[in-house]
């Protein structure tokens, strides 16, 4: 595993999330190679201090990868896992770090096939970052990482040192990767809606809301996580002060008629509720029509 103190660094999935990190490391001058589906000169980012503009090109062809780096964050959705997978054989040797900026609980066992010499490192993305039609990214709060605490994590934290990107460490990774995936599972109601963040001051959505978070606090708790049972009341409170317009990557991916990461989100919350005999009424409804919503027919 590389310990070097200046890590080279890709992003590969210059989106939403992709892009903040990338900002972030150019801010502090440690541009990162782009890679992605879509050509492009420059990614431009608007946070609180005004606009960032990061270099490209964004390359579209990992045959014209000719070094490896240090340091590969991983920004594509889980739904795209595979067709990133010839940019993880390019930009990776034997050592390099692939931390995954996804969603869910699942990142490792996803991506390590693809890089079987190399440490996978899972990152809960706690910051909303939306694109804008133009292609630019808004960034609509603080970005922070949350990471475990293992070796691999020492690499991350000095790529992203002094940015505008924090990262925590988390000894308890489990309890922290699960607490999000409750605050994703829940937003794939607004993906059903066809709703933003306002749709949570209903007090019908409210209600929905926790019951759905208290079945799937139970399968967290089955899998290891140590959360209270204040945490789904905890997730509404948060949801409802959010800007009412704020959206979500799945309501977005919806909008756009992409595919939606409802297996990663909320299937997983239905199949581990079922390997371990947990009922799961609310899961029964809302994932079949997740699928459907994503993957059809009709």
């Amino acid at each position: 595993m590389t310990t070097s103190v200046n890590p080279t660094v890709a992003v590969v999935g210059p989106g939403a999330i992709g892009t903040t990190v990338a900002a972030a490391l150019h801010k502090a001058g440690r541009t990162p190679l782009l890679c992605g589906r879509t050509a492009r000169e420059r990614l431009v980012l608007q946070d609180a201090e005004g606009l960032v503009v990061v270099p490209g090109p964004v390359r579209i062809d990992p045959a014209q990868i000719e070094e490896a780096v240090d340091l590969v964050f991983l920004a594509v959705k889980s739904t795209q896992v595979d067709a990133a997978a010839p940019w993880l054989a390019a930009l990776c040797h034997p050592g390099t770090i692939v931390c995954v900026l996804q969603n869910g609980v699942e990142q490792e066992s996803t991506v390590a096939p693809h890089v079987p010499d190399c440490p996978v490192l899972p990152a809960v993305v706690w910051f909303p970052a939306q694109v804008r039609p133009d292609g630019s990214v808004w960034l609509r709060g603080e970005a922070r990482l949350t990471v475990p605490d293992r070796p691999a994590a020492r690499v991350v934290l000095e790529a992203l040192r002094g940015t505008q990107c924090s990262v925590h460490l988390a000894v308890d990774f489990t309890s922290v990767a699960w607490r999000k995936l409750l605050q994703n599972a829940v937003a794939g109601l607004m993906a059903l809606s066809g709703r933003r963040s306002g749709m949570f001051g209903r007090a019908d959505i409210a209600q929905l809301s926790l019951d759905y978070l208290r079945e799937c606090l139970e399968v967290a708790r089955a899998e290891g996580a140590v959360l209270g049972d204040e945490v789904p009341q905890e997730i509404v409170d948060s949801f409802q002060a959010n800007p009412a317009d704020l959206g979500s990557s799945i309501l977005a991916d919806r909008e756009a008629d992409r595919p939606l990461e409802w297996n990663t989100r909320n299937g997983v919350i239905l199949r581990r509720g079922r390997a371990h005999g947990i009922p799961t009424p609310v899961s029964n409804v809302v994932v079949p029509l997740l699928a459907s919503a994503s993957d059809g027919p009709g």
